[in-house]
């Protein structure tokens, strides 16, 4: 038995672990961007719910956290949102919808800087800030791989949402009714390796095109302890 377990990779479990907190955080403030979005255009439903909340257990799906805790491409439980509230229901629905992953490129953007501002301390003694950084660093990418899953145009990921606010309103309307059979499909596709390498691919791109931003930080860290 003590060999079995001395062979078993554990660093999936390990990554798996690493990726709670960043996951956590991701979903959270993912999910509270599209509820004050809506609020903001005259639905009160998520507040009304007690969605617009920082507490990560309001947004929790499980099925979702395991996908981007182990696959890095996930979701959490949607903020309800009720379309009959907007005055410009299509609009509004794209708006709510896309604050969600620009809410995510926000927390990248500003966890990249904060890499940069832990970088020099990496080099003095103690493993807390190496421990700090890693974390920071995990939901920087983390949040950017959300964000780029989150625009795909299946239902009922935000992409969907804003592209068919771009259609007629009866294909609309009927598309919209087919919304609970979009999560089967991308479950199937991500489990597959059919999703998961091309999105890889393109947040590994767009990760390193972000890396300036760290840069950013760490030239201003310099000037400050010289």
């Amino acid at each position: 038995m003590g060999n079995i377990l001395r062979n078993l990779d554990w660093s999936v479990l390990t990554d798996a672990l690493l990726n709670a907190i960043p996951v956590l955080l991701c979903i959270t403030l993912h999910e509270c961007a599209h509820g004050y979005a809506a609020l903001k255009l005259g639905d009160t439903t998520a507040r009304d719910m007690g969605r617009l909340s920082l507490n990560p257990i309001k947004h929790f799906d499980f099925m979702g956290f395991v996908m981007m805790a182990f696959l890095g491409f996930g979701w959490a439980k949607p903020v309800p949102i009720d379309m009959r509230n907007f005055k410009r229901p299509k609009r509004d629905m794209a708006i709510s919808a896309a604050a969600g992953p620009l809410c995510n490129v926000l927390i990248t953007i500003v966890s990249l800087f904060l890499c940069g501002l832990l970088t020099p301390l990496l080099y003095r003694p103690g493993k807390a800030v190496y421990y700090l950084y890693l974390t920071v660093r995990q939901t920087a990418y983390l949040s950017l791989a959300f964000a780029v899953f989150n625009i795909i145009p299946i239902p009922p990921l935000d992409g969907s949402k804003v592209l068919y606010s771009l259609i007629p309103e009866r294909a609309y309307w009927t598309l919209m009714r087919y919304e609970r059979y979009g999560m089967l499909l991308l479950l199937l596709l991500v489990v597959t390796g059919v999703l998961s390498g091309p999105l890889n691919s393109a947040v590994s791109f767009l990760f390193s095109k972000l890396l300036f931003i760290a840069q950013w930080g760490f030239d201003l860290i310099s000037l400050i302890v010289r």
